[in-house]
């Protein structure tokens, strides 16, 4: 494939680029930029974060799972190239070292980039910011301290020149062989049709995993960075509509006033750098037990919209998934968006994890239930990771409806729980625990529905 981009202020034309060959490696091999570091070469620890700018704004990436042509059209920054012209440090490289924010060293140039990713876009939630960002010597405090510093400092001039980058006139390819880059979802249906064996890359923090750590070759892909009818978000009085190629932070950001709870889920879906690239379609298509946007999505009735080349159908998101691996999806068709209808909120999304930040579900629930004069009218319970599928929790559900919203109501449908699901012990959690918490969950939803506060992390002394 050909492509286009901007590097540390310089134009890059690349030609014949393997679709799979990752930015990190070109970095540090081609280019010589070794600031750039390898960790876990997944996305989790934060060394090779980078800034990639477009009009849409600045954000940290993870550019060891990050493919060469998803950067076609983008502007990038390493850590070599944060300081101005006149060789001047950014601030947020002043601050570190005033504030001693390293030590061995080894992280400290993805701590930058996520600092500066931040600083060009006013966030100052500084926890969120770097949570996904490993130090393994230096500790937090002085890095947070060094971030705060820096808070009123100016914008570097580079910052605005990147977000304004434009592709030259070239003759890009977007359709080489056995890699495809589509520009809409008319161009990716057709594609997709005549290629029905290709893997489907969105954002790539799944399918760049294959590549890493399994050394797959995927033969052929359809890259779908490029269709931007696809990153659309739509909030009407009736519903809201994701399209499939919608980040992670934008659906969290969109959801924080219509469903707190989902929205702040979202916040603890991997970090900043994974939720600028993850998709939600990508999250759904690829059918995992522990995904977590399943659950919420069917407690608050979604449907998800599909396309085969000129067809579309709409399936209950909870109908798509069939069994362990396999989805209600034919070959040649994909995730177009997915939408649920506006409701008044009473969804409470619970992520159980070994770790706040950055974990796996061991079990994930999610509930939306209604009381009217006191008696359940309506109830949608859906859990990850207590089968091979997302799953909704039907025989609770059944005995709710119609009961009064009483202990004694949710002690009885607590019961159910055992008829509902038959959960696998694995790494993240035994068999036993994952049905106890299901229970243990039910109750905390109707405890936090009689006003008591449950969530530990808002208990002051």
């Amino acid at each position: 494939m050909d492509i286009t981009f901007l590097l540390n202020g310089e134009t890059v034309e690349l030609t014949g680029v393997s679709p799979t060959a990752t930015l990190l490696d070109w970095l540090r091999e081609e280019r010589h930029l070794r600031g750039t570091k390898e960790g876990c070469n997944e996305g989790d620890c934060g060394a090779c974060t980078v800034m990639i700018s477009d009009a849409d704004g600045a954000k940290a990436l993870n550019s060891c799972i990050l493919f060469l042509p998803q950067l076609h059209g983008k502007a990038i920054r390493t850590v070599e190239g944060v300081g101005e012209s006149d060789g001047a440090l950014h601030p947020v490289q002043d601050a570190m070292i005033e504030h001693h924010g390293s030590q061995c060293g080894f992280c400290t140039p993805g701590f930058v980039m996520s600092m500066t990713a931040a600083h060009a876009n006013g966030a100052t939630n500084h926890d969120t910011q770097l949570a996904g960002n490993l130090c393994r010597c230096t500790g937090y405090a002085p890095i947070i301290r060094a971030a705060e510093a820096c808070e009123d400092k100016p914008v570097p001039t580079w910052v605005n020149n990147d977000r304004a980058f434009v592709l030259p006139d070239t003759s890009e390819t977007a359709d080489d062989g056995p890699a495809h880059a589509p520009t809409s979802s008319d161009e990716l249906a057709a594609v997709y049709a005549a290629n029905p064996d290709a893997t489907i890359i969105a954002g790539a923090t799944d399918v760049g995993l294959w590549v890493t750590k399994q050394l797959r070759d995927l033969n052929s892909v359809i890259f779908l960075n490029r269709c931007d009818n696809l990153k659309s978000v739509e909030v009407t009085e009736a519903n809201v509509r994701f399209g499939a190629m919608v980040d992670m932070n934008t659906v969290g950001d969109t959801l924080s006033d219509l469903h707190p709870s989902y929205a702040e889920m979202v916040r603890r879906y991997a970090s900043v750098q994974v939720r600028h690239a993850a998709t939600i379609g990508g999250n759904i298509a690829n059918g995992s037990p522990i995904g977590d946007n399943p659950p919420a999505l069917i407690a608050l009735g979604a449907t998800l919209h599909l396309r085969k080349g000129d067809t579309r159908r709409d399936v209950l998101l909870e109908d798509f998934f069939i069994d362990y691996g396999k989805q209600d999806r034919k070959p040649g068709e994909f995730v177009e968006a997915v939408s649920f209808p506006r409701q008044p909120d009473t969804l409470k999304c619970y992520k159980l994890s070994k770790r706040f930040d950055q974990d796996i579900s061991a079990v994930c629930g999610c509930f939306s239930i209604t009381v009217e004069g006191g008696t359940v009218t309506d109830a949608r319970i859906a859990f990850g990771g207590m089968a091979g599928i997302p799953k909704r929790a039907a025989s609770v559900e059944a005995a709710l409806l119609g009961q009064p919203w009483t202990a004694t109501t949710i002690t009885t449908a607590k019961a159910m729980f055992d008829t509902d699901f038959t959960p696998l012990t694995d790494m993240r959690a035994s068999a036993e625990y994952r049905l106890e918490t299901a229970r243990t969950l039910l109750e905390r939803y109707f405890a936090e529905s009689q006003g008591q506060t449950t969530n530990v992390l808002e208990v002051s002394a």
